[in-house]
């Protein structure tokens, strides 16, 4: 692959592969928009701050949240936020890997050495594939950005949050 393909050329099936099978390597490739983006698994802090918030989500109707879920956009990007907020639990026909889902919240925990895709990246592309609210967390300085598309809050954690979708959830 020469420079820049990943930026101009649609998904192949070859490169799907090797997105979605880095893992057994201790490591993921993502596809946001234009921009591939690779990272090691995520580290002790980083996972229990991930289940910390999981467990705080209440439930309202049919939604679900899960972690670190490989989803397809329509524009051939693939990603894997911390935590996804599903409208509905996918069916058995639908429960493919990955899933095409657009969710309706991510929170994503940054991670040192990953800024740029938490906090440059990751939020406009979300945004932009129709994600309501993109929670993005620094464990580190316990800032918590909030973004929707009528604008981005900061807030310091803990923070009670009410998405857009009716779940609530503590970051």
């Amino acid at each position: 692959m020469h420079e820049g393909e990943c930026y101009t050329r649609a998904m192949s099936p070859d490169l799907e592969t090797l997105i979605l099978n880095t893992e057994e390597f201790g490591l993921k490739l993502e596809r946001m928009g234009r921009f591939c983006i690779w990272h090691s698994d995520p580290s002790y802090v980083h996972q229990t701050e991930i289940d910390r918030i999981r467990s705080s989500f209440g439930t309202f109707g049919t939604q679900l949240q899960v972690s670190s879920v490989w989803l397809s956009f329509v524009d051939g990007s693939f990603t894997c936020p911390d935590i996804a907020v599903l409208a509905r639990a996918p069916t058995s026909k639908e429960a493919v890997h990955p899933l095409e889902h657009v969710p309706e919240a991510v929170v994503e925990v940054i991670s040192e050495g990953f800024e740029a895709k938490d906090l440059e990246i990751g939020p406009h592309f979300y945004l932009s594939q129709g994600v309501k609210d993109v929670i993005v967390f620094d464990p580190r300085t316990l800032i918590v950005l909030h973004y929707r598309r009528d604008g981005t809050h900061r807030l310091t954690s803990p923070h009670s949050f009410a998405l857009e979708c009716g779940c609530v959830c503590v970051v």
